[in-house]
């Protein structure tokens, strides 16, 4: 039994955080921004909308977009670092939603790599012969937990959610998957309170502690590093060249980033697919809307062969080959 993504989906906010509105909450401007990173603008979930209202939009485009009903989920994940609560999983919350009552469902927390490790999970569940439909979802508010006042990590983050359907088939869609991790460097991007090292009070709210921290420098050279290593592995893996991608679909972070990873890789720039400008990094969603958006724009047909790859919090990272065929 193998792998195949049946349908995928994507939904985000519709309030829009331009730079030149960040250029009135402190202290930056439109060009530097665009330099550094290549964001123009995210999009901001208000203050009534979780992680889940966003994953719930996204699981039932995709759910409608595969022909897969919700009773004939087996497995719900939700790939999130910052769910509705710490219990019960966003995952049991999408499921009352979708009524989806057959399916088990649980959280997986790796940052920005939560795609591709949601998507390893439920190959090895396919594989197995323990369900034939899972569906995934990627899903975050990072505006919740960013820090106005901290111009170097305000500018990056967005909220939305992107989800996919994968089923066992007789064909591989799957060709190959790689993930992993590197604890040293867990400090480098962090949520430093709010869990039982730092629990919730006067003082780690004063000290700004339930907001993102990272250590730009340093993460930026782990991503390209990383992204090039598991993509040439997953690659030779499927028994494939840079040249056999259709399209690269990476974690949209930083294009400076992205366009260093996708040269050391050897994929031209018009086999990249770029969506950061109009939402910035949206963590594990980045993927998987990416992935939406380039299906439903033609970017991707039948038979393309398609490389995910993304790095995360933790450190982690992921890559994945793709043979789309829906």
């Amino acid at each position: 039994m193998y792998s195949v993504l049946k349908g995928v989906g994507h939904y985000v906010p519709s309030r829009a955080l331009t730079n030149q509105q960040l250029e009135e909450m402190v202290d930056t401007n439109d060009e530097w921004i665009v330099q550094r990173t290549g964001i123009r603008e995210r999009r901001i979930a208000d203050e009534h909308t979780a992680t889940s209202d966003l994953a719930l939009a996204a699981a039932r485009i995709a759910l409608a977009n595969s022909g897969v009903n919700p009773e004939d989920l087996d497995m719900i994940i939700v790939a999130t670092v910052t769910p509705d609560h710490a219990f019960p999983s966003t995952a049991c919350l999408l499921q009352r939603e979708l009524e989806a009552w057959n399916a088990a469902a649980f959280d997986l927390e790796a940052a920005c790599s939560g795609f591709l490790y949601a998507l390893s999970v439920a190959d090895q569940y396919i594989r197995a012969g323990t369900c034939q439909t899972v569906l995934l979802v990627a899903a975050d508010t990072l505006s919740k937990i960013t820090d106005y006042t901290d111009r170097n990590t305000c500018i990056l983050f967005g909220d939305g959610a992107g989800a996919a359907v994968v089923q066992g088939g007789k064909a591989p869609g799957l060709l190959a998957l790689e993930i992993g991790a590197d604890g040293r460097g867990s400090q480098l991007l962090v949520q430093p309170a709010g869990g039982s090292r730092n629990p919730a009070s006067l003082d780690t709210i004063e000290a700004r502690q339930h907001f993102i921290q990272m250590a730009g420098r340093e993460v930026f050279k782990f991503a390209v590093r990383k992204m090039e290593e598991a993509s040439l592995r997953v690659l030779a893996q499927a028994g494939l060249e840079a040249g056999d991608v259709d399209l690269l679909i990476p974690h949209q972070a930083n294009l400076r980033i992205i366009d260093s990873a996708a040269k050391r890789i050897g994929i031209s720039p018009d086999k990249v697919y770029i969506n950061l400008d109009r939402y910035g990094n949206m963590s594990g969603a980045s993927i998987p809307v990416a992935l939406s958006e380039a299906v439903s724009q033609g970017r991707i047909k039948n038979g393309d062969t398609v490389l995910l790859v993304g790095f995360g919090g933790g450190l982690t990272w992921g890559a994945a080959i793709l043979r789309w065929d829906k």
